[in-house]
């Protein structure tokens, strides 16, 4: 028997019909000689801090840089800390027993280096020996699964892919843990710091700032209105000057000194990447990222789009002759691109060169005869984009004529533009697109001047002066900072670097909703455009941190280097040296910034002081925790210790105990005896799990 693992159980139960394993068992379908099981997500993960035992929040436990990283099933965190997720721990088992009675092992999550992690980390867990083929497929087509079956490449080959995404794993591992635990002990409560978060985070605030910074300063253009079109001069800063244009142009005739007249062409936009993807989805419905990927990674499911974690957007030339059909076919599928003919020219969208792991999204030969209104909206629009990018790609370039005038009057320069469109190509379909969205979006209209000669004389019916003023930078949506982590540190990589800027296509998503979920950002705006707006505990942040933890150059090179890795010219372990010696540098050099209490003030009112890191510790339902939430330390209400001697713990109890670390009660209750007794309690804490107590007694 053979065992096929996929990354998800949807995908794994197409792969099962495929290759005839149609009994369902307990995790896994079974037949035709095959075992198919599934992963969902990472079953798998680097053990926490106190897997190392480590425990609590102690800047003098740090550096904690484990000698070799312990794998552990994924965990879940609990009031009391974490645990292994029981579905994880039951369906290792299964995987387990299948390898081990399996000749070999068909590795089909999905074809990337997250995807490879996935199956390594497992493969790893169950000790398994057995050899490994991949299946590496762009979509789940049958045609494609078949194929990728009958291709299937030795586990080996993708040893390098999967160093690469250990040492993201560790490196992560290593900055995220070292870097939030030093800055919480310090400044007294949770804050997660990411070796891609926390620059993406500086970008944000850096923007903000530039906009408060920012100071308009107002310009003036003086306009010659000549009834069918209108020339404008120079920008200028001085209102007195455009006055003294205006009065001097007043009743004079204007000369066209030149007409130069340009044929120019525009090609067609590049296929979709995802990070290009999202950004249109946001852009034109206001999706965020990771509601783009979920959306994309539902159509490929469902066959009608392939790979989404792609970062390139071209074809391989093995698709040259396969894709005109698919072009056609998904033209029938939109109802207003059925009026436009199609020039194919497949030169503009295949480049082998430019395609590492996976191709651009396109759609699939599933499309034909599809209707696409038995989707859910966001698969429809997300979808409707894929298909209308596909075929705009294709066409022809957009072909038109732009015209330039200059003309004199009064001695001063004055210019007016035209433009006329001689073939629309691929922005016809694209024009009529953007039409018929729900938010009209401006498409290209042509801009004709009257015929003009050089020499001609031209009598303005009005001169008048247009106010503007200069604009700040823009916030961020997420449209434009996904354009600004794409192309984040670019300037100091080389020219012919493969991946710049900060995280890949695969990983941009969750990074922009971890800032969310941990206040460090806010959505702001309407349901259209919605803002990535820094909160005030996310500048705050940005402000204490040391450049080599905020700086998008730096992770933007580690992104580089990641890919040096995967390509076999960077070794794993020269990498992670560079991480870990960046991170033990930080934790031995960097001090608190005085003052910083401000930067980060307590919401609620403290009992007392955290013994494990300093902060604050609060009252909440249950219990009384340190707010510090990264911080185990924790005194529940029915803390056994008390319970059992007939005591709740009580907020004057938590404050005498963390301020004097002992507090006087009577009434104690023996459970041998049912008799009272007074006593002092004394807190021991050490720094495990649970808090730790004693009694004193009187001295008689």
């Amino acid at each position: 028997m053979k065992t096929i693992i996929a990354e998800k159980p949807s995908v794994a139960r197409e792969i099962a019909r495929i290759v005839g394993a149609t009994k369902r068992e307990e995790g896994y379908f079974e037949g035709g000689g095959y075992a198919v099981t599934w992963a969902f997500g990472h079953l798998v993960q680097l053990a926490m801090p106190d897997g190392y035992g480590v425990r609590g929040f102690v800047r003098d436990n740090l550096p904690i840089i484990p000698d070799t990283f312990t794998l552990v099933p994924r965990q879940v965190r609990t009031e009391k800390g974490y645990k292994p997720d029981s579905g994880v721990v039951s369906q290792i088992k299964v995987i387990k027993r299948l390898f081990d009675t399996s000749e070999h092992i068909i590795v089909a999550t999905d074809a990337g280096r997250e995807g490879e992690l996935i199956f390594r980390l497992v493969y790893n867990q169950c000790g398994c020996k057995k050899p490994v083929k991949r299946l590496w497929i762009s979509s789940m087509e049958e045609s494609a699964i078949r194929k990728g079956f009958e291709t299937l490449k030795d586990g080996a080959a993708y040893n390098n892919l999967y160093k690469a995404a250990l040492c993201r794993a560790q490196a992560d591992w290593l900055v995220g843990i070292n870097a939030t635990r030093l800055f919480s002990v310090l400044y007294r409560q949770t804050l997660n710091v990411g070796r891609v978060m926390t620059p993406t985070l500086a970008m944000i605030v850096s923007r903000e700032a530039a906009i408060d910074a920012f100071k308009p300063e107002p310009f003036y253009t003086v306009q010659l209105e000549c009834g069918a079109f209108i020339a404008s001069g120079e920008r200028l800063k001085d209102r007195n000057e455009a006055e003294s244009i205006q009065a001097a142009c007043l009743g004079r005739t204007a000369t066209v000194k030149a007409v130069e007249t340009k044929e120019k062409s525009e090609k067609p936009p590049k296929l979709y990447d995802l990070t290009s993807l999202q950004r249109d989805a946001n852009r034109l419905f206001g999706f965020t990222a990771q509601q783009t990927l979920d959306y994309t990674q539902n159509l490929y499911e469902k066959k009608l789009c392939t790979y989404p974690r792609t970062d390139s957007r071209y074809l391989t030339e093995d698709m040259a002759d396969s894709t005109p059909i698919i072009v056609n076919n998904a033209a029938l599928v939109l109802p207003f691109a059925r009026q436009f003919p199609v020039t194919i020219d497949m030169g503009q969208v295949i480049d082998n060169s430019k395609v590492s792991d996976h191709h651009a999204i396109i759609p699939t030969k599933t499309i034909s005869g599809f209707d696409l209104n038995t989707l859910p909206a966001g698969e429809k629009d997300v979808l409707t984009l894929i298909i209308v990018r596909f075929i705009s790609a294709v066409c022809e370039p957009h072909r038109y004529a732009e015209t330039v005038v200059t003309l004199d009057c009064a001695g001063y320069p004055f210019t007016a533009k035209g433009k006329t469109v001689l073939k629309r190509g691929w922005k016809a379909i694209d024009n009529v697109f953007r039409a018929n969205l729900k938010s009209k979006q401006e498409v290209e209209k042509e801009e004709n001047l009257p015929l003009l000669t050089k020499g001609q004389q031209v009598a303005p019916v009005n001169v008048s002066i247009k106010d503007g003023k200069t604009t700040p930078p823009k916030h961020y949506t997420e449209d434009t900072l996904l354009s600004a982590m794409e192309s984040a540190g670019v300037e100091g990589l080389p020219e012919d670097a493969e991946r710049k800027g900060l995280g890949t296509p695969a990983t941009r998503a969750g990074i922009l909703e971890k800032l969310v979920k941990t206040a460090f950002v806010e959505r702001k705006g309407d349901k259209k455009t919605k803002y990535l707006l820094p909160s005030h505990k996310g500048i705050s942040l940005i402000t204490v941190l040391p450049e080599a933890i905020q700086s998008p150059q730096l992770t933007a090179e580690w992104e580089e280097r990641l890919k040096l890795v995967e390509r076999g010219e960077l070794a794993a372990e020269d990498f992670m040296a560079e991480i870990t010696a960046m991170t033990v540098d930080l934790v031995k050099t960097y001090e608190a910034i005085k003052g910083a209490n401000v930067l980060f003030p307590s919401d609620s009112e403290s009992v007392g002081k955290c013994p494990r890191c300093g902060g604050a510790v609060i009252e909440k339902k249950n219990g009384f925790f340190c707010e510090n939430r990264s911080c185990n330390f924790a005194i529940w209400k029915d803390n056994k210790f008390f319970a059992i001697k007939g005591k709740v713990v009580t907020k004057q109890n938590v404050t005498a105990l963390l301020r004097d670390g002992r507090v006087r009660l009577t009434g104690l209750r023996s459970p041998k005896t049912g008799f009272n007794y007074d006593a002092t309690v004394v807190l021991e804490d050490t720094g495990e799990k649970y808090v730790s107590f004693r009694l004193e007694f009187d001295k008689k």
